[in-house]
C-alpha cells in the first residue's frame, strides 16, 4: 500500500484492495474466468487444472483485486476454508451445463455459506452460471430454480450467466461485484 493509499485510508477513504475467493467444483471454468479478467497481453493461451490454488492480482474498475483461484477437486476443497477469514467476496463458479453435478455444487455452496467464518460475514456472493454456450446450459433463472441456497440471508448475491472462454458475461458479473465492494 502506497503512502497516498495509507493517507486516504486513514482519512476515511474507501478501501481499494480486496481479496476475492474464486471457488467451485473442478472443471467449472474458474481459472478461465480469472484469465479473462487479466489484460489481453497477460492472458494464458492454455489453462491447466488448478492444483491447490493460484493467485492473480487484477485491477478492475480502480479496485485492486487479489483473486484466489482455488482447486475444485474434491481432495483440495478442504483448503477453501483457510481463505474464508480474509475473503472480501466469494465468486462461486458452476458449470451450468453439467446438471449431473448440480447437487454437489449446491452442497458445496451451502457448506461455504454456513461455515462459521462466512455465515455471519456480510460479503457479496457472485454466482457464475458458466459455460452458458454449452448445449443444455441453464441461464440465470434456470440455475436460480435449481439451487437450494441456504444461509444467503444478510448477503448481497447475484447470478450471472458467463462463458469463460469468450469472456461473455464476465465483465458484467465483475462490474456488479465491483459495485458491491465499493459500498463497503
Amino acid at each position: 500500500m502506497g503512502l497516498l493509499d495509507k493517507l486516504e485510508s486513514f482519512l476515511g477513504g474507501k478501501k481499494k484492495d480486496f481479496n476475492i475467493l474464486v471457488i467451485g467444483l473442478d472443471n467449472s471454468g474458474k481459472s478461465t474466468v480469472v484469465n479473462n479478467l487479466k489484460p489481453n497481453d497477460d492472458r494464458a493461451i492454455n489453462i491447466n487444472p488448478t492444483v491447490g490454488f493460484n493467485s492473480e492480482k487484477v485491477n478492475f474498475r480502480n479496485l485492486n483485486l487479489s483473486l484466489f483461484d482455488m482447486s475444485g477437486q474434491s481432495r483440495y476443497r478442504n483448503l477453501w476454508e483457510h481463505y474464508y477469514r480474509e475473503a472480501d467476496a466469494i465468486v462461486f463458479v458452476i458449470d451450468s451445463s453439467d446438471r449431473m453435478r448440480f447437487v454437489v455444487s449446491n452442497e458445496e455452496l451451502n457448506d461455504v455459506l454456513n461455515h462459521r467464518e462466512i455465515k455471519d460475514k456480510k460479503i457479496p456472493l457472485l454466482i457464475l452460471a458458466n459455460k452458458k454456450d454449452a448445449k443444455g446450459a441453464l441461464n440465470e433463472s434456470g440455475l436460480r430454480n435449481e439451487l437450494e441456497i441456504n444461509g444467503i440471508r444478510g448477503k448481497q448475491y447475484e447470478i450471472f450467466a458467463t462463458d469463460g472462454l469468450s469472456g461473455q458475461g464476465v465483465n458484467d458479473a465483475f462490474e456488479w461485484l465491483a459495485n458491491e465492494l465499493k459500498k463497503e
